[in-house]
């Protein structure tokens, strides 16, 4: 909802606010204002000036030389304008003046003619080019005769004006007018609402002696008011009408169709005029729609229409789909003189559904959708006559035709003090309560302790005593609703053991430099079963699709984290985002079920994607791509820091490259995966090498045990050894590396490989593998025998086992 708040100031005074100020103050009691924008920047030296006479320029065919009177003096001025004419008032940006875009106007010469400033368009004084008027276009905007010369036109053209966007929630209807919102405001401030003014005359001759409405269906149509009026004079709505609609966001058209719109935004009651003449019947029809009838509707599409479907009609034919769009023929036109104007109240889930069939969203069908104030439909129609008579020379008929069966009652709701406090913690007395009940403009009777408040119908979100415990807490202001703790024996606040150990598991992967993201728990078909690790693909029969999904890309749920990890890398590198490391906690869904009948069982995974460059040190040229050896390094760290046991093994698994693969074992238990991405699948992605692991981290936190350890500072020197062994390429380091760890006894404290060679000065289907020894007891200095013991015993062990020699 656009507000425009020099159109608010004619309901309620805003005491000064400024636009910032009051937003802050709307956005406090529970509506946010997600933008505040100005019409355009502030103006200065552009004034209504008088084009006293216009001629051809001598030099240019499609120019004009003006002399246009702005109050003080008369300046000549050149201007292009097709819509140029003597006799007009205009917008003139005098030498000096400074426009929007920062575009500066000074004295000039045009085709050798001197020219003193520029006659303006809408579009070039700041207003968006959707919202002005057709018959301005493409030209000059030309005032209305009554416009004083010399006289600033911000304030004529509304150019100072601020507009509030409000994002509404599904509950918050009533603030989809501008009386709604003064509604709010005025109680937000503390001031009264000024209602608009629907007196008017009206003929002695009656409506209801020329039209007749008839409902066959008033289960969806329970109110249908037909006013109607004589004389009308089509043409342009006056002037303050056109800047109040194009603030909100509306392309004035003419008077009855800007008057129409004009008090749908105003009331929130959504009106529509038919050219009387046109509709060709002194009787209003509404009905349900046959099946297969059509009508052309004002966009001049066909549609076909269904029984679940209202439709307008003359007895005969529709004229208008009801609360959606009317129909092209009884479109209001120039020729346009006397106006059935239609005042309704429409069931809200018959006009969803007729919107939904014919992709019709229109203003009125949304506001029909959330709907209206059953007590301002007749309002509305009155007010909209009142304009139509002063602004169209309309003659208003007397005694509209009317079918009544709308329940206009007010729901009431009871409340006490002592329950609102206890709610919400406060200490309110009976008398601030019923000084909020004033501010929101609630009727109200206090019986003893209790409010029976009386509830008016423009707040149909209001229907029981928690709508009321909000309404009166956000009036009340949240920022004054005291800071308490829960009371009781159980201590407030505090995580628990997994809760912990989740948040501490994710700062780890964050200091390794992963960033965390949040992927879809529901994924395509074809996603949710790929990179799925191994042990849940043998737990889980088959993935879950919904019943009703949505959307395909959202219909199954996850059984693996990666593949929608992966779309994530694939649309950042698209953007130019080329060095990405992501992890998430998230979990995956397993039944056991080929028919689904039970909740499925949820398992917490940890994973993670790398792509691109690691690190990169620009003035030391050097660059380091991730590789397998990253991540496992990332995947080994978070072992050592919850101090799990872990083992890698070479595997092969779809979706995964076939040499770079290994399963991650705990206990000798199967927790997932860790590898490159096949490069047909990175393709598919439009990724570049990728590496990612997948584990069941619930497993891990179970298994995690935290006990308190102690190491005294070493007061002794340790011990290095270096060897290099000479191996088949099929033997694993990690097995060389456990052999060396179970062998060489209790003084070996840490075994860490440090090169890998194969090549020149080895044998064809040969590697040396060189692994460093740390030597160390706490309670003494080594001698070098004892390390060379170990490192004798190391090499015949390996020898014996892996077939290795040391390398010369």
């Amino acid at each position: 909802m656009l507000v425009s708040l020099n159109w608010l100031k004619n309901y309620v005074d805003l005491q000064g606010s400024t636009p910032e100020q009051l937003a802050d103050k709307i956005t406090k009691t529970g509506i946010e204002v997600e933008s505040i924008e100005y019409i355009a920047k502030k103006i200065v030296n552009v004034v209504v000036g008088y084009v006293e006479s216009c001629e051809q320029h001598p030099n240019a065919d499609k120019l004009n030389l003006c002399q246009v009177n702005v109050g003080e003096e008369t300046l000549q001025i050149v201007c292009g304008a097709p819509n140029i004419a003597q006799g007009q008032k205009v917008a003139v940006a005098k030498p000096g003046a400074v426009l929007p875009g920062d575009f500066k106007i000074k004295q000039a010469k045009l085709r050798g003619v001197e020219s003193n400033g520029m006659i303006c368009s809408l579009q070039e004084l700041g207003v968006e080019e959707k919202y002005v008027p057709k018959d301005v276009a493409d030209g000059i905007f030309v005032f209305p005769s009554d416009a004083e010369v010399g006289t600033n036109v911000s304030e004529l053209l509304n150019l100072e004006d601020a507009i509030l966007e409000l994002g509404l929630t599904p509950n918050r209807s009533d603030a989809l007018s501008m009386l709604g919102v003064a509604y709010e405001v005025a109680a937000i401030l503390d001031v009264p609402v000024q209602l608009p003014d629907t007196s008017m005359e009206t003929s002695p001759v009656k409506a209801n002696d020329k039209v007749a409405v008839q409902v066959d269906a008033p289960e969806l149509n329970p109110y249908y008011g037909a006013f109607l009026v004589e004389n009308i004079q089509v043409g342009p709505s006056p002037l303050w009408m056109r800047n109040y609609l194009m603030a909100a966001g509306v392309r004035p058209i003419n008077n009855v169709v800007d008057i129409t719109n004009y008090v749908l935004l105003e009331y929130g009651q959504p009106l529509h005029a038919f050219d009387f003449d046109k509709f060709a019947s002194n009787q209003v029809v509404v009905r349900r729609a046959k099946k297969d009838e059509t009508m052309i509707t004002l966009d001049d599409e066909t549609r076909t229409l269904t029984p679940d479907q209202l439709v307008i009609t003359n007895g005969s034919e529709p004229t208008a789909l009801a609360g959606v769009m009317g129909a092209a023929n009884s479109e209001v036109s120039e020729t346009t003189t006397t106006v059935l104007l239609e005042a309704a109240y429409f069931d809200p889930k018959m006009v969803r559904i007729s919107s939904k069939a014919h992709g019709l969203r229109s203003e009125s069908s949304v506001r029909f959708e959330k709907g209206v104030d059953p007590n301002r439909v007749h309002q509305a129609g009155l007010r909209a006559c009142q304009l139509l008579h002063t602004y169209a020379n309309g003659t208003v008929l007397s005694e509209p035709a009317i079918f009544d069966q709308l329940d206009k009652s007010e729901k009431q709701v009871t409340i006490t003090t002592e329950r609102l406090n206890a709610r919400l913690g406060t200490t309110l007395e009976d008398n601030e309560v019923s000084v909020i009940l004033k501010k929101l403009g609630f009727n109200y009777e206090q019986k003893d302790d209790a409010f029976v408040v009386t509830i008016p119908t423009r707040r149909q979100d209001i229907q029981m005593f928690e709508d009321m415990l909000e309404e009166v807490a956000r009036i009340y202001g949240y920022d004054f609703l005291p800071y308490t703790l829960p009371q009781g024996a159980a201590q407030a606040g505090g995580l628990t053991k997994h809760q912990a150990l989740k948040r501490y598991v994710k700062n780890y992967f964050e200091s390794a430099g992963l960033m965390e993201a949040i992927t879809y728990s529901l994924t395509t078909t074809e996603r949710a079963t790929m990179l799925v690790s191994p042990e849940i693909e043998q737990e889980a029969v088959n993935p879950i699709r919904l019943s009703m999904p949505m959307t395909e890309e959202h219909s199954t749920l996850r059984l693996s984290i990666l593949p929608e990890m992966l779309a994530s890398l694939s649309y950042n590198v698209a953007r130019k985002q080329m060095n990405l490391g992501y992890y998430e906690l998230g979990t995956v869904f397993i039944s056991t079920e080929k028919q689904v009948t039970k909740q499925p069982k949820e398992k917490l995974r940890a994973a993670a994607a790398l792509t691109g460059e690691w690190l990169t040190h620009p003035w030391q040229q050097e660059k380091k791509q991730a590789d397998f050896f990253l991540i496992k390094g990332i995947l080994e760290g978070l072992f050592a820091k919850l101090n799990v046991e872990a083992s890698f093994e070479a595997t092969k698994i779809a979706g995964m490259h076939p040499g770079r693969t290994a399963l991650v074992k705990v206990n000798d238990i199967t927790i997932g995966f860790i590898g490159q991405v096949h490069p047909q699948l990175q393709q598919s992605f439009d990724l570049k090498d990728t590496f990612v692991f997948d584990i069941d981290l619930d497993y891990i936190l179970v298994h995690f045990e935290n006990e308190p350890s102690f190491a005294k500072i070493p007061r002794f020197p340790t011990v290095s050894r270096d060897i290099a062994l000479e191996v088949a390429d099929e033997v694993a380091a990690g097995d060389i590396q456990k052999t060396i760890e179970d062998n060489a006894g209790k003084l070996l404290k840490d075994v860490t490989i440090f090169d890998l060679y194969q090549g020149e000065h080895l044998e064809e289907g040969k590697k040396s593998i060189a692994f460093r020894l740390l030597y160390f007891d706490p309670e003494r200095t080594l001698t070098d025998d004892e390390v060379e013991t170990s490192y004798q015993s190391i090499l015949h062990v390996v020898k014996e086992q892996h077939q290795a020699v040391l390398r010369g």
